[in-house]
């Protein structure tokens, strides 16, 4: 029915993976919504706790991609190895495609952010021509990928 899917993400601060996401990231803070503990525990989402989701979305309109933080009262989720992507199963990355590496860049370093290992790097020709990547920690300790051009000088 549409082209973009929706991302729930459980996290342990939601005021600051809402900042992150927000003011380093890009993500525009829409509406969100109430799910009542029935409805959650009938649908198999949680074991009788209700949830309430901050939505937070890239683009415009119906097809904008979503982004759905929640952190869930009364709980304390455990955390997967986020050391590598490779250190545990699940969703393991974020990608998000930006216009410009170097003003990302500007963005993340400006809130105190810094990229993973020696980001950004230019990604293979073969792969994306002209595209570099830039590899970040939200506040939960996931990658997030930052993928696009730098400008010509």
């Amino acid at each position: 029915a549409r082209t973009t899917i929706d991302l729930g993400t459980v996290v342990t601060d939601l005021e600051k993976s809402v900042r992150f996401y927000t003011e380093v990231v890009g993500f525009t803070e829409v509406t969100g919504f109430d799910v009542p503990a029935d409805m959650a525990t009938d649908a198999g989402l949680t074991d009788g706790k209700p949830l309430s989701i901050r939505v937070l979305v890239l683009g415009t309109g119906p097809e904008a991609t979503k982004l759905k933080l929640m952190q869930v009262k009364g709980t304390a989720p455990r955390t997967g190895d986020t050391e590598f992507i490779h250190s545990h199963t699940g969703f393991r990355y974020l990608t998000i495609f930006v216009t410009d590496t170097e003003a990302a860049l500007a963005r993340v370093t400006k809130h105190g952010v810094k990229p993973l290992a020696k980001s950004p790097v230019a990604i293979p020709e073969s792969i994306a021509p002209g595209q570099f990547l830039t590899c970040l920690r939200d506040p939960d300790g996931n990658i997030v990928e930052l993928v696009g051009p730098k400008p010509k000088k």
